[in-house]
Parts: C-alpha cells; sequence; structure tokens
C-alpha cells in the first residue's frame, strides 16, 4: 500500500517508523514513471501479509499518525 505524508519525505517517514521497529519501503518502487505523472518525488510503501499480525498493524497505524501530527 503505496502512501505519502504531507511535508515529509518518503525517506524521513521510513527513517521515523524505523526508529519504533516498523520497516516500511521508500522511494520509486519499480515505477519512476507513476511518479513522475503525478509529480511525486518518491513514497512510502508497507506491506501486509498473513504473517503480521493485527497488533503489528494496529502499531503502524497508531505511529503513523504520530508522524502526521508532526
Amino acid at each position: 500500500m503505496p502512501f505519502g505524508v504531507e511535508g515529509l519525505s518518503s525517506h524521513d517517514v521510513a527513517l521515523f517508523l524505523d526508529n519504533y521497529g516498523i520497516m516500511i519501503r521508500s522511494g520509486f518502487h519499480c515505477a519512476q514513471p507513476l511518479h513522475q505523472v503525478f509529480k511525486l518525488q518518491s513514497s512510502a510503501r508497507a506491506s501486509f501479509y498473513v504473517y503480521n499480525t493485527t497488533e503489528e498493524i494496529d502499531r503502524f497505524v497508531q505511529v503513523l499518525k504520530e508522524i502526521e501530527q508532526l
């Protein structure tokens, strides 16, 4: 699921989440032309799968809300 936080680069978001032990990817994700169309410098991407727990996803959302309030 690609996303962005207004006012922050995807790399800054990734570093902030990393401080909480949450790993995401940031960059172009093999879709640089699409980023250019939407005039995006980069995007962040979280990947969820069967190995993620509900608690991990809830923690991700909680920390992401904290980031958005910076």
